[in-house]
Formats: C-alpha cells, structure tokens, sequence
C-alpha cells in the first residue's frame, strides 16, 4: 500500500511532531475532488477537534479519484488535479495530507481491513472525520456506521458530517461539474470558494491573434479535466506564484475552423511579457462574456474582441498580481457588449 505524505511548511505547522504510524492524529478521510465548500467546512471542523486535543490533522485522500478506477476514466470530470489538491488541502486547514495509490488491489481490500490497513499506515488515528456519503471498501460496503463501530473496537472516535446546503441543493463536485460545463463559472466558484481552474502545457498556436495584436498563450489540456462549455471567458492567467488578467477563449475559434476541441484553450495575458512556449501555466475562470461564434470578417473579429479584452482590463486590472488574488471569486459585472 503506497502513499505520499505531504506536511504543511509554515509556522502554524511547527507546533506539529513528525507524523509517524504511531503518531496520534485527528483525520479526515475523502477523495475531496475539487476541495469544495462542503470539504473545507469538514476539514475545518476537523481542524478545531485536532487543536482541542493538540494533535496534528491529516486529510488521507486517493489518487486517482476511486470512481476513475471503479468505472473507468471519464472525459471532462476532475475538478482538481493531484497536487492542486493536495495545496487546497492544505490551505484549507490540514498540517499534512497522505495521497494514497488507488489501485485494483485496494479496490478489492474488505471494508475493515480497508480502514485499518490505510488509516494505520498514516498515524494513530483518535478521531475520524467523514462525509454522510462516505463509502470505503470493496464494493462500498464500508458505512460511516461499521467504521464507528470499528472506532469503539479500536479506540478512535467517529464524526459524520451532514452534507451542506446552498440554494436548497446539496454542494458536491457533481454539482459543480454541472455548472462548470454548462460556463456557470461565477456559480461553480461561490459552491469552490475560489474560481475554478485548469492546468496545462503551453504549445505554438496558429499564430493569428499575434497577427491581430493579440497574442495568446495556447493551452492544451487534458481531456479529463472538467473544462468550461465553448465560449469566451474573463479570469487570469497563472505563471509560477504570478497572475495576469486574461481574455480566454474555450474550443478551438470557429472563425478558423470547424474542428472543435473542448481541451483547447487561448489565453491572452494583458501585461505579460516573455516566452510561455513549453511551461506548465494555469487558466482561471471568473466570468462568462460570450458565446462561440463564427465572425464574417476580420473586422468583426477584431472589434468583438477587443471589446471582450476592454472588459478584461475595466474589471479584472492590466497587469500583474499573485495568484491567490487570482482565485479569488469574482463578484463584479457580468455583462459584456459585443
């Protein structure tokens, strides 16, 4: 059984020992895909329980997600990928986060031996926070009442948490991927508490914004990272622990064909100056301006445009700033004039 334990490095982690197998520890335990509004109540309450006993607090989370590995790889699914999770994570509340290999064998292992094997392995659990849902074990026989009756047997406490509620629907990433795919990213970042975001590799583009005095950093991303619906977009782009303000635009532009790739990004960076080709960057979504379309004339196209890149540097800024500014949630207009 293979896991990575990551520790927060600041000094409000200091007071913490090395976590050890025999180190005793508050957990939370979930897969946390996109580190949501209900997650970050969990690991806070989790947070407040492990300060009480003046113990660390660690998430244990899986990598891939379990439902990748239970029902194949869908496209247009992860909210997060493994180490954005696991630095939300942490920002989030936890001193350490321990990312387990979610393979066929673990798949297979028995409720029981399921929580004693992975808890086990990290610390000396004394509580265990879960979400209402939580299911662990083969065929997801593992229930939040077994695991408190495994705690009583083994010494630890269990804490179930209700699911939370906003605009009278439960918050999950299923919601949320909803939202994000249909360009609700306004909606999709009060549900995140931050805006949503995707990673990718900078490659050489067509070469025609660049043409237009548009230059953009073309983004290919992968396939199942859940990706905001064709269209045009405000928000940022991130380049190490930097943000610039950013017009994006979702799919490949109908203007030049009509091959449409949902995984394609084109990001124009207001103030950034330098050479992307290559490097890993980050496209944060803040706001809807407009659909996809097909421009009859380059004219068109640049007016349509530079308007959506007026409204970029009106509401977002013209240059520079870090990227926790970056995700936070936009609350500003929403309105954008073709």
């Amino acid at each position: 059984m293979s896991f990575r334990l990551i520790a927060r490095q600041d000094a409000a982690a200091s007071r913490n020992t090395a976590i050890t197998p025999h180190t005793p520890c508050v957990v939370a335990i979930g897969a946390f895909d996109g580190v949501h509004k209900g997650h970050r109540r969990l690991i806070a309450d989790a947070a407040l329980d492990a300060q009480r006993r003046g113990v660390p607090m660690v998430v244990v989370t899986f990598d891939p997600d379990p439902a990748d590995v239970l029902y194949g790889v869908k496209p247009l699914t992860r909210l997060t990928e493994r180490d954005d999770r696991i630095r939300l994570l942490l920002e989030a509340g936890a001193d350490a986060v321990a990312c387990f290999d979610f393979t066929k064998e673990l798949e297979r292992t028995g409720w029981r031996e399921f929580a004693l094997q992975v808890l086990g392995a990290v610390c000396r659990p004394v509580s265990v926070h879960i979400g209402t849902n939580f299911r662990f074990g083969a065929g997801g026989a593992g229930t939040p009442g077994l695991l408190a009756d495994l705690g009583r047997e083994r010494g630890f406490e269990v804490s179930t948490h209700d699911l939370v509620i906003c605009d009278d629907d439960v918050v999950s990433a299923t919601r949320i991927r909803g939202l994000v795919r249909t360009g609700a990213v306004r909606e999709a970042a009060r549900l995140l508490e931050r805006s949503h975001f995707v990673r990718g590799c900078v490659l050489h583009g067509r070469g025609e914004g660049a043409g237009f005095g548009f230059a953009t950093a073309n983004v290919q991303v992968d396939s199942v990272i859940c990706m905001p619906a064709e269209g045009v977009y405000g928000g940022w782009g991130i380049v190490g622990d930097a943000a610039w303000p950013a017009a994006i635009n979702v799919g490949t532009p109908r203007t030049f064909t009509d091959r449409v790739d949902d995984s394609f990004i084109e990001a124009h960076l207001l103030g950034f100056e330098g050479d992307l080709y290559g490097r890993n960057v980050a496209v944060v979504f803040s706001q809807w301006l407009r659909a996809a379309r097909r421009f009859e004339s380059t004219a068109e196209l640049e007016h349509v445009v530079g308007n959506n890149i007026n409204w970029v540097q009106m509401y977002l800024g013209r240059g520079r700033t870090d990227a926790a500014t970056a995700l936070h949630p936009y609350t500003g207009p929403g309105e954008v004039r073709a």
